[in-house]
């Protein structure tokens, strides 16, 4: 039974304002949460090492690079500052002793791609076992 005869039935309507309302203030509210890093901001603090004495290490090959990028390898300058010519010194450095530390001593501002020539000579050479200097904190 239809006790309302003369009258059309509303149609169903769905009001879209409210729901645009509450995804606007759920934007603005990540957009100002959201914290943006950028990669040339990060700070990098570099470790400081404290040591005792240094031990008295016959096994040892010292190679120094210096700012400008020149290497010595046991105080004596290299030639050929190659990858292959820094592993030849290394394999000449080292004589037959099995197994040699090699202990890097880099200038603060000698290029990252010199230290990384000494790695890569070291790993040719067939030497595992690396190690850096660091200074004492004034």
């Amino acid at each position: 039974m239809n006790f309302q005869r003369g009258r059309q039935k509303e149609e169903p309507e769905i009001n879209l304002v409210p729901m645009i309302d509450v995804l606007l203030v759920i934007l603005i509210f990540l957009m100002i949460t959201t914290t943006y890093s950028r990669f040339s901001e990060l700070e990098i603090n570099l470790p400081q090492a404290t040591s005792g004495e240094p031990a008295d290490r016959p096994n040892v090959i010292d190679i120094s690079i210096s700012a400008t990028g020149s290497y010595t390898v046991n105080r004596t300058p290299v030639k050929n500052p190659s990858t292959e010519g820094l592993s030849s010194e290394l394999r000449a450095a080292a004589a037959n002793r099995p197994d040699p530390v090699i202990v890097i001593n880099a200038d603060a501002h000698a290029a990252h791609q010199s230290v990384i020539a000494v790695m890569e000579a070291a790993r040719l050479a067939g030497y595992g076992r690396i190690t850096f200097t660091t200074e004492n904190p004034r």
